[in-house]
């Protein structure tokens, strides 16, 4: 009998791949016939590809413009969200009144929940896997107090920890990340390790409180998953293109979804899982650090996270910066969810179900109007030092880096109060109570005075 060859396989129509050479030894091992060989390689065949939507998801818009400037930040929201909801695995949206493009059209915003069907997409959850926020109840302890002990104990900036200040990553999470097919790899392993107890930079902030409602101390942390997060975003993001090559090839680059049927697919779902576990280690690790300095017990802690995926049932809820209320997203999880606005506004911290607009959530935090780069030049006929004073004053603002960040202050967000009246106009959830701030730490402005920033100085400092 004639020996099969890839050549036969390619003018049937199969598209050249590394199981050619199994099924190739398969088919000439068993000498099947030309039925036999049909009904053999049906199983490779792939699917017509999926078109995007004719018209794009229906979505619910739960933003308006307040004031002028707001105008054009809508328009983009709504815009970019009309060009992501014809992606083919969507089946429902919604924007907050916090939402704010973050690239190109077709780009899921910041403020942004949509519905996919048996599909993970990574670009929608981004680099910053679980970025999440946390509280812990201080009781009566003086807030100076919370706040300098923290500023001693927390880290931000690049990278992770130096050897010999590293907080310990437990023994039950490095078994499982190397059980895992995406996170069994020993420098992300040994980048998990060093990242254990640190924020990073940008939005990410320790912030200090006071409870309206009870007058006790809080701490609030808010970061992602740091290094190892962004690998997993990373090598999802491969994994996802390669299928969206075969399966739908005219959706954009960065709405490719692995789909959560196939074994990438459960791995994937996996690997966030222990993702989102070792990012509430993270932020245990600081509390519990300040706490133990302190000898105090704590009262109370609940976390969130707002950037993540949520499963019910075969529906992947993306959430690109929007709060969970719904409980059966987050069943680990007890007491209310918390939602920042900036460092001179109160944390909210709300209760919520799923209704009519807001799919089971509501929004992350203040957003923003306009780039950090565009904020800091409409500002440029003052100096830096006269924002500080202008915007903080009588907060206690911290800088890591010792290097003012004005894209940090609040003239950078948008107006809490709008959002806060959206909140409420929408019906998207319920204030039980407020911290009133104290202060907080954030990274600063870390490129100032990166190393990179003056090759000659560094190399002379080394």
């Amino acid at each position: 009998m004639k020996t099969i060859t890839g050549t036969e396989l390619i003018a049937l129509g199969y598209k050249p791949g590394k199981w050619f050479a199994e099924a190739l030894a398969h088919i000439n091992e068993n000498n099947l016939s030309e039925d036999e060989m049909s009904i053999y390689l049906e199983q490779f065949r792939l699917p017509e590809p999926l078109p995007l939507h004719a018209e794009p998801t229906e979505f619910i818009i739960n933003i308006r413009a307040e004031h002028e400037s707001e105008v054009d930040n809508v328009e983009k929201v709504i815009n970019t969200m009309n060009t992501l909801m014809k992606t083919p695995t969507l089946v429902a949206g919604a924007i907050m009144p916090d939402a704010c493009p973050t690239g190109p059209e077709g780009h899921i915003p910041v403020g942004g929940v949509v519905v996919a069907k048996n599909a993970i997409h990574p670009g929608f959850h981004s680099a910053d896997i679980c970025c999440s926020v946390m509280l812990t109840d201080f009781g009566k302890a003086n807030p100076k107090t919370v706040l300098d002990t923290a500023q001693a104990i927390t880290h931000f900036g690049y990278g992770g920890r130096p050897r010999g200040e590293q907080m310990p990553m437990s023994d039950e999470l490095m078994d499982a990340f190397r059980k895992n097919f995406f996170l069994n790899d020993e420098k992300l392993i040994s980048t998990a390790r060093s990242h254990m107890g640190t924020q990073g930079d940008g939005n990410h902030f320790l912030f200090i409180g006071i409870s309206k409602n009870t007058g006790n101390t809080m701490l609030v942390t808010h970061h992602g998953s740091r290094a190892p997060g962004a690998v997993l975003y990373d090598k999802g993001m491969k994994v996802a293109n390669r299928f969206r090559i075969e399966l739908s090839p005219d959706t954009l680059k960065e709405n490719a979804w692995i789909p959560f049927e196939t074994e990438e697919g459960q791995k994937y779902w996996e690997a966030l899982q222990l993702i989102r576990a070792w990012t509430k280690e993270n932020h245990e690790s600081i509390h519990n650090a300040v706490l133990q300095k302190l000898n105090i017990e704590k009262q109370d802690r609940y976390w969130n996270e707002h950037n993540f995926v949520f499963r019910d049932g075969d529906l992947f809820y993306h959430a690109k910066g929007a709060t969970p209320l719904d409980d059966k997203f987050l069943p680990d999880i007890t007491g209310p969810r918390l939602i920042p606005l900036n460092m001179a506004e109160p944390v909210l911290i709300v209760q919520g179900t799923t209704n009519g607009r807001n799919l089971g959530f509501a929004p992350h935090g203040a957003g923003r109007n306009y780039s950090r780069t565009f904020h800091k030049k409409s500002l440029a006929h003052k100096t830096v030092d006269e924002i500080f004073a202008e915007e903080t004053q009588g907060l206690d603002i911290r800088f890591f880096s010792n290097e003012i960040d004005i894209s940090e202050l609040p003239s950078a967000y948008k107006s809490a109060k709008n959002v806060r009246t959206q909140i409420e106009e929408y019906g998207l959830c319920e204030v039980l109570d407020e911290v009133m701030p104290y202060g907080c730490i954030m990274a600063g402005d870390v490129q100032k005075s990166a190393p990179w920033r003056n090759k000659k100085k560094y190399r002379v400092r080394k």
